[in-house]
């Protein structure tokens, strides 16, 4: 089935990295020389989604402008000998057709999501979150998207997290269908007790779900820290008509976190066709220091 839309929810505070996000969005950081932000909408790209909603907050209008054309910028760089870069930030502004709402109030990824009913209507969609760079051959969004057209069922990308770290994720039932693909059949949003544990599979940054979701959410409580929570909302669907989990191949970096951000730096950099060889050879020598 082909999925045009994708959803981003941004509006995060991005407390976990403070004081840098005081002025800066998390999902603006850079990995080399672009924002976390343009890999996730690339990635969708990749997938064949053509329409894309970006979900924000006050103090991110820096995203909005990153998307947006910049005529001064352009008109600087409009010399022979920097005709690539103008092209590069030309091209960023025709990736897709972006948008983007306001969350008012930071009540939950759930309600962040209500924000997109009017623009999904009555089809499914992706959903990427703002602070989960996946870097892949493949994208990872594109492998859901693919078991959704193979199932018909709401489709939910999981890793396996430490049995140490499980309680600040959620935590998923499933069973193997093949490979990389599982049924999934329960799901709780962060378990306190060993007890409440499903698995070590978790839910970690892209999801592809049926435009019932939305009706669930307007029903949905607020939970885990008083947000609704779109863990609560998915739970109701994987525990009647069953949910699809598959484990992406793609390698997940959390920008919302001061390690997640420095790994993405580094892996990504020493791949990079501009610096990539000078910056592993500072590495090695770097490492003869440590």
């Amino acid at each position: 089935m082909k999925i045009t839309k994708a959803v981003i929810p941004a509006a995060g505070l991005g407390t976990r990295v403070l004081p840098a996000t005081k002025a800066m969005p998390k999902e603006m950081f850079p990995i080399v020389d672009k924002p976390a932000i343009q890999y996730i909408v690339e990635e969708a790209v990749k997938a064949g989604i053509t329409d894309i909603l970006i979900i924000t907050n006050r103090g991110k209008g820096v995203i909005e402008d990153h998307f947006d054309r910049a005529p001064e910028l352009e008109a600087a760089l409009d010399k022979p000998e920097k005709q690539e870069i103008l092209e590069t930030v030309k091209n960023i502004s025709k990736l897709a057709n972006i948008t983007f709402i306001r969350q008012v109030e930071t009540k939950g990824l759930g309600h962040a999501i209500l924000r997109a009913k009017n623009f999904v209507g009555n089809e499914p969609f992706a959903v990427m979150y703002g602070d989960d760079v996946i870097i892949g051959e493949n994208p990872a969004i594109g492998e859901l998207i693919e078991s959704y057209g193979e199932y018909g069922r709401g489709v939910v990308g999981v890793k396996l997290v430490p049995e140490t770290e499980i309680h600040k994720y959620g935590s998923l039932a499933v069973e193997n269908i093949h490979d990389n693909v599982y049924k999934c059949t329960d799901m709780v949003e962060k378990p306190q007790t060993p007890e409440e544990v499903l698995s070590c599979y978790s839910i970690l940054g892209r999801c592809v779900l049926p435009p019932e979701i939305f009706e669930i959410l307007e029903n949905t409580k607020p939970g885990k820290g008083g947000e609704i929570q779109l863990t609560d909302a998915m739970k109701e669907i994987a525990t009647t008509v069953g949910m699809t989990a598959v484990e992406y191949t793609g390698t997940r970096y959390d920008m919302g976190n001061k390690l997640g951000i420095l790994q993405a730096s580094i892996e990504v950099g020493i791949n990079h066709p501009e610096v990539g060889e000078d910056f592993k050879k500072y590495l090695k020598e770097f490492a003869k220091t440590l």
